[in-house]
């Protein structure tokens, strides 16, 4: 699988090289042309513009560069995000201690009366900082806050994070005045200021490929339908700008061409052979899905995406992939194997649809239509006592001819997929062989 001209190993590599150059370039650079300094003078800067660095790497990660997404997915994204920031705290931590270390006094600079701008803009970084890893830690036990109140509480504090120590940096005047240092921090900002716009700025309002019409809004049952998209022809007759995906990857959806308008992912369940129309099979169980089901014929909507490396297209099986899916998960699945089918491929594909009640099962006539073009087999499991699904689908997994040779795809909440890594385990599937997309804040 390529993104855009290039195979998906060279942009995974690429975008390792530029980051690991970013997290130790400048420290490599500092102590290479820095003259000769007392050991806790040099201990502080290199672990200052350590947590500096990491915080430039944490902020660029999450945003959703399609080849950085692409390449790594969005749960390994976030993943390493959440590393970094958690790095960056703890060298920020061991900065301070430093500092103190070269020159005791410096505790001074803590208190009001004796602070100077540059302590003033370390302190607030630090506790913009300390909140934003409280945050990620304890998001599990906030799960009830709604999305926007969660996402706009972690950009901002990141926001004064990074900002409050440029700003401390630049207060400090030490690497600023040293010209070579100077070059490396302002090709990092340059670098950075470029990623943030084009997120949060040219990609939410000038980029034309965004904006879609909607065609129609389809009832799939009481609490969840179809929204089906088309995409808005270019003004003065041209074509509109091409947006193609891999089957399985996802998009934010807004109502608004806005910087600030709420967004909400969901993932595309429509086959990747008709680019020109996109689906988004959505539960209603908020205020921006009950919007989405209220929508009419010839609105407009915006679509950030596509997004993930969560597709058949990178399977590495050259027989057949295992599919396991938990409720309104199955909607990468049905994008997959609608696209299989578009595409007559020949291998094997087994589903397994984890639910509650038989009832709960999406797609059921479809998936039995698909059977007649794709050597597709469904299964449906139903969770048992306690929502736990492990002996039944451990059974139904045991089915499976030859186990090994297979590539898995896995979509629900963290507990399905905990479930399905339980159950794959038992059955010798090494991890590699697994690949997750899990219901979470992104």
């Amino acid at each position: 699988m390529t993104d855009g001209t290039y195979p998906a190993s060279t942009v995974r590599a690429t975008w390792i090289a530029g980051l690991g150059f970013v997290l130790v370039g400048p420290v490599l650079i500092r102590l290479v042309t820095a003259p000769a300094a007392p050991l806790w003078t040099q201990l502080s800067t290199t672990t200052g513009l350590l947590a500096l660095s990491a915080m430039v790497c944490a902020a660029v990660l999450p945003s959703r560069v399609r080849s950085l997404t692409r390449a790594f997915g969005i749960e390994g994204i976030l993943e390493v995000h959440r590393s970094l920031g958690t790095l960056a705290a703890g060298l920020v931590l061991l900065h301070l201690a430093c500092v103190v270390a070269a020159d005791p006094a410096n505790v001074a600079l803590l208190s009001p009366s004796r602070a100077t701008p540059a302590s003033r803009w370390a302190v607030a970084a630090t506790l913009a900082l300390a909140l934003v890893v409280v945050l990620a830690v304890t998001r599990s036990r906030y799960r009830h806050l709604p999305y926007e109140l969660w996402r706009w509480t972690h950009v901002g504090l990141a926001a004064v994070a990074v900002t409050g120590s440029a700003l401390h940096v630049w207060y400090l005047q030490q690497l600023v005045a040293d010209a070579v240092m100077s070059a490396v921090l302002s090709l990092l900002t340059v670098a950075l200021v470029a990623v943030l716009l084009h997120r949060w700025l040219l990609r939410a309002v000038f980029d034309p490929s965004a904006e879609f019409l909607v065609r129609e809004v389809r009832t799939e049952t009481p609490s969840i339908s179809t929204l089906v998209l088309d995409r808005r022809r270019a003004r003065h007759g041209s074509d509109a700008v091409d947006w193609t995906f891999a089957p399985g990857q996802f998009a934010w959806l807004r109502l608004a061409r806005s910087t600030h308008a709420e967004e909400h992912p969901f993932t595309i369940a429509s086959s990747a052979h008709d680019p020109d129309s996109v689906e988004f099979t959505i539960r209603h169980a908020g205020t921006f899905t009950s919007a989405v089901a209220d929508l009419r014929p010839g609105q407009p909507v915006w679509v950030d995406g596509p997004h993930g490396a969560f597709t058949v297209d990178d399977s590495r099986s050259a027989t057949g992939v295992v599919m396991i899916a938990g409720g309104v998960g199955v909607t990468p699945m049905m994008s997959m194997l609608r696209t299989a089918a578009d595409r007559g491929d020949a291998r094997r594909f087994h589903l397994v649809l984890v639910v509650s009640r038989r009832e709960d099962v999406l797609f059921r006539d479809e998936l039995a239509a698909l059977a007649d073009h794709l050597y597709l087999h469904v299964t449906e499991v139903l969770r048992g006592p306690h929502r736990n699904a492990t002996a039944p689908l451990t059974t139904a997994l045991a089915g499976v001819p030859d186990p090994g040779s297979l590539d898995y795809f896995v979509c629900g909440s963290p507990t399905l997929v905990e479930t399905a890594f339980t159950s794959l385990a038992l059955l010798g599937v090494p991890p590699d062989h697994v690949r997750t997309e899990q219901f979470d804040m992104a």
